[in-house]
């Protein structure tokens, strides 16, 4: 290895592990899925979608190094490396620059619109076509038609155009849809559209350098959608990595690159201490026969890559969930808590699994009346869960009033004043950094939204500014703490020593106090949520809507269970063989008290609704109200129902089972995957 290289390496190892620092800090949880389908050598294009998030899409890097120790070269906007912090960590990634033409566009001058007798003609209104395009570039009008655009090909004259194609958006062709609203601009006296001019971007140097990584059996990572998105569907696919990969192979018949399909599903992704799942696909190997076909130019060259593009396409659908619109997530979301029973405690992958199975299902019989009638009934019940103030799990163990009630609240209630007096110091010092970021990160949600054509609310930026602005702020704020510090032990005719060493001290508690308030402020937040129900218990009158709630609950998820037997075997052939989740008929009955059923795991206790309290004293709920007893029986129905491999739930999963072999000389993390995985593998071992 050279100087060079190791340089890099360093410099890529380095940048990893602050990154990995600031996901420990930002996700309460991040699982990996399929890891063993990671190829440990060769060229490799790793594909990543949703494109959810610009900053956090690092997961994909910090996963491929954990579990195989590659280095996967991310291509990012140019425009990316020119920013101060943004650029530095790319620039330490090995990244490699892409040329967006959208980041120098131009307004023009004028108005325009179509000729009524042929959608390739484009007229314009005080134009200046002449000084303003020329052949190759792009003419992208605004966003009331979506940000629809076209490659120029004849410039005739300063009023008039010709492109090469019909506008388009991201999904489809737009002419009909920009003569409606030129027609509207006419009627309000406006005489046409505003447009940009986008320059033509000469990509061969990009090409050259992801040709050269991918010939030196190195790995590469993108995001085909483009920009981020906060859509809860796929966006269309831009060509470039097809590109990229069929252009390697027919340059060097030697290079096999294989494109994995990486699937990313955040929990509320814009949210501190969220969740997230990266889910890796089974590895494509690209056909000769596509090869050829690119070699050989104009149409069947775009053959080829449409071809490989639709592949891609599939296989990320297998390990994406992917919704036609949010409403439709949102009610899967709700049928996917009520179908798990009591009890049973799915892993992160296990949900995705779930979701991805629901969402199938509800898109093939979505127009049954059954299912319709389901749905409405699904819509009602999550209505009087909002009006309560209550969360799905914590319906089933919701109690009425008694003295335990009433004794378990006032422990929660002090139980929450402990943990606010621990972190309230850390809360107080790291304050002016949670207000700064709140503040800039909703302002430049509202500027990425006003600027994209296919952002709903612009969710997709606020985690980015999070954590750039706190990257920013806690090395400033430490250093200004710890000036202060220095000037009130000099003022405090402090010895010479503890004059010196103040600062040091200053910056080395700072980041304790940060994570104990972190901590402890997030076993507060478990309480808080806790209170909820038993709140509902107390007040008088609401016992009534409680138990409406509760019944409404156990005739959904019986009537839910029923529809997913009728029409489950219709789709999957090994439908009871593969159940994620096991029938509610193999879980005991509940006790019918309040309690915990606890699991041991890296990321706190499990309550009786499956809700986290993450406090070490989780304990005396059980024994102060003495329900050890029953905590103790679930347990073991946990264990036996949740297909878990072990009690620790940070120890390892399924794939560990498998002894997927590692390079010589190499010792990485072991590989984690899910229930579902192990399932795919022992029917491929059956049918060997």
């Amino acid at each position: 290895m050279s100087g060079s290289d190791a340089g890099s390496n360093f410099a890529y190892d380095l940048a990893l592990l602050l990154f990995r620092g600031i996901i420990n800090v930002f996700f309460r949880e991040v699982r990996p899925r399929g890891s063993f389908n990671i190829p440990r050598d060769g060229p490799v294009i790793f594909v990543g979608a949703p494109h959810s998030n610009q900053f956090l899409d690092l997961l994909l890097a910090l996963q491929v190094y954990r579990e195989s120790g590659r280095r996967p070269a991310f291509l990012v906007a140019e425009k990316s490396m020119h920013r101060r912090v943004i650029g530095s960590l790319a620039k330490s990634l090995s990244s490699i620059p892409v040329a967006r033409a959208a980041d120098s566009a131009k307004a023009g001058t004028g108005k325009v619109y179509l000729s009524p007798d042929d959608p390739c003609l484009v007229l314009g209104q005080g134009t200046k076509f002449l000084e303003e395009f020329k052949p190759k570039m792009q003419i992208m009008l605004s966003k009331v038609v979506n940000s629809s655009t076209a490659e120029v090909t004849e410039i005739i004259s300063d009023t008039q155009l010709r492109i090469k194609s019909e506008f388009r958006n991201e999904t489809e062709e737009t002419t009909t849809f920009i003569r409606e609203k030129v027609e509207e601009a006419k009627s309000q006296g406006i005489n046409g559209l505003s447009f940009k001019s986008l320059p033509y971007i000469d990509q061969n140097e990009m090409y050259r350098h992801v040709y050269q990584q991918l010939q030196e059996g190195g790995c590469i990572a993108i995001y085909p959608e483009g920009g981020s998105h906060d859509r809860p569907d796929l966006l269309p696919f831009k060509a470039g990595f097809a590109v990229m990969a069929l252009g390697a192979m027919a340059g060097n018949p030697n290079v096999k690159v294989k494109i994995v399909p990486v699937g990313l599903s955040y929990f509320h992704a814009h949210r501190f201490r969220s969740r997230a799942v990266i889910e890796f696909g089974p590895p494509l190997d690209i056909a000769s026969e596509l090869v050829e076909k690119f070699k050989n130019g104009g149409s069947e060259k775009r053959q080829a890559v449409s071809q490989l593009l639709d592949q891609v396409y599939n296989s990320l659908k297998a390990v994406t969930v992917r919704a036609p619109d949010y409403d439709t997530l949102m009610l899967i979301q709700a049928a996917r808590r009520l179908y798990q029973p009591p009890g049973q405690h799915l892993t992160l992958g296990q949900v995705v699994e779930l979701n991805k199975r629901f969402l199938l299902a509800y898109s093939c019989f979505k127009d049954k009346p059954r299912v319709q009638a389901l749905r409405e009934k699904v819509l009602k019940y999550n209505r009087l869960l909002r009006d309560l103030g209550l969360r799905d799990h914590q319906v089933p163990r919701a109690q009425t009033v008694s003295w335990k009630t009433f004794g378990l609240f006032l422990y929660r209630i002090c139980l929450l004043l402990v943990w606010t007096v621990f972190s309230l110091p850390g809360v107080v010092l790291h304050a002016p950094i949670f207000i700064t970021a709140s503040i800039v990160s909703k302002i430049k949600a509202k500027e990425a939204l006003a600027a994209s054509a296919v952002k709903i609310a612009g969710r997709d930026v606020l985690a980015t500014w999070k954590v750039l602005i706190s990257l920013v702020m806690i090395p400033a704020l430490y250093m200004f703490y710890a000036f202060v510090a220095t000037i009130v032990a000099v003022e405090a005719d402090a010895s010479l020593n503890w004059i010196i060493w103040t600062p040091f001290i200053t910056l080395l508690a700072l980041p304790c106090i940060g994570y104990a308030a972190l901590k402890f402020g997030e076993a507060g937040v478990d309480v808080l949520k806790s209170l909820g129900p038993l709140i509902i218990a107390l007040v008088p009158g609401k016992n009534r809507y409680l138990e409406r709630l509760k019944r409404m609950r156990q005739e959904l998820a019986k009537e839910l269970g029923e529809a997913i037997d009728e029409f489950g075997p219709q789709i999957w052939e090994d439908f009871d063989k593969n159940r994620v989740v096991v029938p509610s008929a193999s879980v005991p009955p509940s006790s019918g008290k309040l309690g915990l059923w606890r699991r041991k795991s890296g990321v706190g206790a499990v309550d009786a609704q499956g809700n986290l309290l993450s406090h070490p004293m989780t304990w005396l709920d059980e024994r102060l109200f003495g329900w050890s007893y029953s905590a103790e029986t679930s347990r073991e129905v946990s264990r036996a129902t949740s297909r878990q491999g072990s009690d620790d739930e940070d120890a390892g999963d399924y794939d560990d089972l498998l002894k997927v072999p590692q390079s010589e000389g190499t010792s990485f993390q072991g590989q984690r995957g899910s229930y579902a995985d192990l399932q795919r593998l022992r029917a491929t071992g059956k049918n060997d």
